[in-house]
């Protein structure tokens, strides 16, 4: 008995210091995030935001179009058989498109944009602080959040929302294809349900979500990049936990912007109206 009680004992002592030091980790990320804000107002940040915002933007659109394609043409195949049997084959693009452009469209494109581009981020900032050349920039005078961080904080920021759209059009377009030329929708009435069932509040959802998502990526990934281990395995476990953790940042914020804009929208418009 006294052994079963110190194991609890154990256990409930190791789940307090895993609570404490994860509460401790979010503060301290909470701080390096305010850091990150800080650098936003001196030039200095926005030295090398043009090559990062060329590895952030450029290089994941073929990653992000080939996504949103592909996500298109799944939802096409898998509710083309339900809609054909109730008659409402021509309205399978309302679902499609809805889908697409309010949540699938900027969470894969927020999700690939963690797994190409924040893991690539903080492998390069966690080797840039194991070779200390972080601290040689601080020994130089230099405040390296502001130099390294802000940077990539405002190029994900400020993309993402157009790699969004990349992906939402993709996924309109791969949905329209599939329904249309596979299946062989009719083509004007696919289209006008579409056209008057998404307005401009789907399309602003789908583009203000993702601005939080390219926040949270990129401070949690250099906030990792910037702590990290030693060693070569102390990268690969920094690259590893910002993947992991950018994307339950990603879907924890999607359930609540989701559940935020949608109660603004019945306070807007209590009645049902759409914004046009």
């Amino acid at each position: 008995m006294a052994t079963v009680g110190s194991e609890a004992l154990g256990l409930w002592q190791s789940g307090i210091r895993k609570i404490a030091d994860a509460i401790l980790d979010l503060a301290d990320l909470s701080i390096f995030a305010v850091r990150i804000f800080a650098g936003i107002r001196r030039r200095s940040s926005y030295n090398t935001i043009l090559p990062i915002s060329y590895s952030v933007g450029v290089l994941s659109i073929p990653v992000v179009a080939i996504t949103g394609t592909f996500i298109g043409m799944v939802l096409a195949v898998q509710a083309y058989a339900e809609f054909y049997h109730l008659g409402m084959a021509t309205r399978l693009g309302q679902i499609i498109n809805i889908s697409v452009v309010r949540e699938l469209g900027p969470v894969l494109a927020a999700v690939m944009l963690a797994g190409r581009v924040g893991s690539a981020m903080a492998a390069e900032l966690a080797t840039m602080r194991i070779t200390e050349q972080i601290d040689a920039l601080a020994c130089l005078g230099v405040n390296p959040i502001h130099y390294l961080g802000t940077p990539r904080f405002l190029a994900c920021v400020l993309l993402i929302p157009l790699l969004t759209i990349l992906a939402n059009f993709m996924g309109v377009l791969g949905g329209a294809l599939i329904c249309i030329d596979v299946y062989h929708v009719e083509a004007h009435h696919y289209w006008e349900n579409t056209r008057g069932y998404i307005g401009m509040w789907d399309l602003m959802t789908g583009l203000i979500k993702p601005i939080f998502f390219g926040a949270a990526i990129a401070v949690i990934c250099c906030h990792r990049g910037f702590y990290s281990e030693a060693g070569a395995e102390g990268v690969g476990r920094a690259a590893t936990r910002a993947f992991v953790l950018s994307f339950i940042a990603v879907l924890v914020l999607d359930f609540f912007l989701a559940m935020f804009l949608n109660n603004l929208y019945d306070y807007l418009w209590p009645q049902g109206g759409h914004l046009l």
